[in-house]
């Protein structure tokens, strides 16, 4: 079994204890700003184009290198949103699209069409929950995650007059100049603050943000 294959499964073991949870955050989608101690400490982590999850003025800030067809991503998804319902004042999610995958930036473009109609978390869920349906690997089905994103509430017809503005293709090249800026190499890739989860796991990620959220919460 290959570690990344075993890194998975134990996410996918986790993800199953949790859910049965409700989602208790508050859910924007909205930018990133204003900026945080994670851009104070590396302009090239979040962006005001950056999707947020969570309290804008939350102190503690995770920044997940994302693309929409990784597996591990699907997996540590619930993780998050658990951490975040958990420290529902302290903590905020800001997504970086990472396309490693073809296809990945057409799913891209879909999440962000659907930010513009503010439906982000729907279709973001929906793509994720139906991720093996049209996210194969070398064979991507694209016209499926479309259709998917609709079932979610996303206007299609103008979601893909959206995707194809030159907008969105600059927002991509920012978020893949700052994928190798800061290394990413495989996804997710978390950062907490500024720092990074260099020991990677559902547990690790935990309690790196349990850490800062006391360090916060002592200096208050």
């Amino acid at each position: 079994m290959s570690k990344r294959l075993l890194v998975i499964l134990t996410a996918l073991i986790v993800v199953a204890a949790f859910a049965g949870g409700a989602f208790l955050y508050d859910r924007s989608g909205k930018g990133a700003e204003p900026a945080s101690a994670a851009t104070a400490a590396n302009g090239t982590l979040v962006r005001p184009h950056s999707p947020v999850i969570g309290p804008p003025e939350a102190p503690i800030t995770i920044v997940e290198f994302f693309d929409p067809m990784c597996e591990a991503c699907r997996a540590f998804y619930p993780i998050v949103k658990q951490i975040l319902a958990d420290f529902p004042k302290d903590v905020r999610l800001v997504l970086r699209y990472t396309p490693f995958h073809e296809g990945s930036d057409i799913a891209v473009f879909i999440l962000e069409a659907a930010r513009g109609q503010n439906k982000f978390e729907p279709v973001l869920e929906t793509l994720l929950a139906n991720q093996p349906e049209w996210a194969a690997h070398g064979a991507p089905d694209l016209d499926k995650a479309w259709r998917f994103a609709a079932a979610a509430g996303l206007d299609v017809q103008q979601g893909k007059k959206l995707a194809s503005t030159p907008l969105m293709g600059r927002m991509l090249e920012t978020d893949i100049a700052d994928v190798k800026a800061n290394n990413v190499r495989q996804t997710p890739t978390f950062f907490v603050n500024g720092k990074p989860l260099t020991n990677f796991g559902p547990q690790q990620l935990r309690d790196l943000v349990q850490r800062e959220v006391d360090q916060v919460r002592k200096g208050s």
